[in-house]
């Protein structure tokens, strides 16, 4: 038979059964689109975490108080050497001449009020570089005032919610707020943001970390927030910041140094593997659809058994009626894809325009696996229909035995 005979004859041979035809297309239609779905979400979170880090800063280290470390014993072995991190350690470090910035950190709640309105908010204390290393935006104002970084400045930026809780719709520059016990006045209004080191950006004050120390009696910093000049210096100056604290530390290892490339690298490699396996999950319907597409082909070579038979006495081939029967099946399976796919693409388009902060993204290889493993599947499982079909004897077949 000439593969245009065998396509037409296969796709008639469907249009007469339609409504099993097309039950059977959607089961391949909607397994195509789950994977291509959950896999839309897996890379959409991926890119939504990633992005988020990257916002923190670029070629960012951070350096934390404390190292983790294996303990001899009974478990749990792993230990923890707790160490104060100080300013004069945080200063010490733009000693690196890989070392383009430095922010050091400072958090604790303290209440805020302005005339009778008051409210419980984080207290970030850091300096001038804070603004260029987070990469944060002004919406009126400046920033805290570069200068001696131990002095207590009174000075305060606020973020947008905190500003209109404390003074409504007026103007927060250059008003005085107290905080905890101590008086600052306003300099400087953050714009709208996300999140910084786990809090809302839009509901904290940002004041020098010498009066945060001693709002809060505390001479221990939060972390160290480090800008690398370059991305070839994260590593140097990662090892730098470490050799530096050994110095001031006498000769201990004790703080935790963690650049934002390890962290992106982790989360990319986790965020994809999650991607991976939700998508496999839900490749799994699509062997579902073909277990269908293999029972809809056995009772359609059972009521074809007379048309099998005159074909077979007109002359053809055990693999001319093979190639049939697995035709209609890649027909099914094909056409099923093919809508899944494109109702998939319909579905990430909705959900993009309903959502604006957390957009779906396909990856390349989604819609190409799902088509690979559903057009796989309609074979395989269209194999043992064809392969009954292929044997039958043309005299019993003709009897429509």
């Amino acid at each position: 038979m000439r593969a245009a005979d065998t396509l037409s004859s296969a796709a008639r041979a469907l249009s007469a059964y339609t409504a099993r035809s097309w039950l059977t297309l959607l089961a391949v239609a909607f397994g195509t689109a789950a994977v291509v779905m959950l896999s839309a979400l897996g890379e959409g979170a991926r890119r939504y975490v990633l992005d988020e880090f990257t916002q923190l800063g670029t070629h960012l280290l951070i350096v934390l108080p404390g190292r983790n470390e294996t303990a001899g014993g009974p478990p749990p072995l792993l230990g923890e050497t707790p160490r104060d991190l100080t300013l004069q350690d945080a200063l010490a470090l733009l000693r690196s001449t890989h070392v383009e910035q430095m922010a050091p950190i400072s958090i604790g709640q303290a209440p805020v009020s302005a005339g009778s309105l008051e409210r419980e908010v984080t207290i970030l204390g850091t300096t001038a570089d804070f603004l260029e290393v987070r990469h944060l935006q002004l919406a009126a104002g400046r920033f805290l005032p570069a200068g001696d970084a131990e002095r207590p400045a009174p000075f305060a930026v606020l973020g947008q919610t905190l500003a209109k809780e404390l003074f409504g719709n007026g103007n927060p520059i250059g008003q005085r707020v107290r905080i905890g016990d101590r008086r600052f006045r306003v300099v400087g209004l953050l714009a709208s943001g996300g999140v910084s080191l786990g809090d809302n950006l839009a509901d904290l004050a940002v004041v020098p970390v010498g009066a945060a120390q001693a709002l809060f009696d505390n001479p221990s910093l939060f972390r160290v927030l480090v800008q690398a000049r370059s991305r070839e210096d994260l590593a140097p100056a990662a090892e730098d910041l470490r050799r530096i604290i050994r110095a001031r530390h006498e000769g201990e290892d004790d703080v935790t140094v963690i650049t934002q490339d390890a962290m992106l690298g982790t989360f990319d490699r986790i965020l994809s593997a999650l991607t991976l396996g939700v998508a496999g999950i839900a490749a799994i319907s699509l062997a579902v659809a073909g277990v269908l597409i293999m029972n809809v082909m056995l009772v359609s070579v059972s009521q074809r058994t007379a048309e099998v038979g005159l074909l077979k006495a007109l002359g053809a081939r055990q693999r001319d009626v093979m190639g049939l029967f697995l035709t209609e099946a890649l027909l099914l399976a094909g056409a099923g894809t093919v809508a899944g796919v494109l109702l998939a693409y319909a579905a990430v388009w909705a959900v993009n325009a309903r959502f604006d902060a957390f957009q779906l993204a396909v990856p390349v290889w989604a819609p190409l696996a799902a088509v690979a493993v559903s057009l796989t599947t309609g074979l395989v499982f269209g194999l043992l229909p064809a392969r009954r079909a292929a044997r039958l004897d043309p005299v019993v077949a003709l009897s429509g035995r």
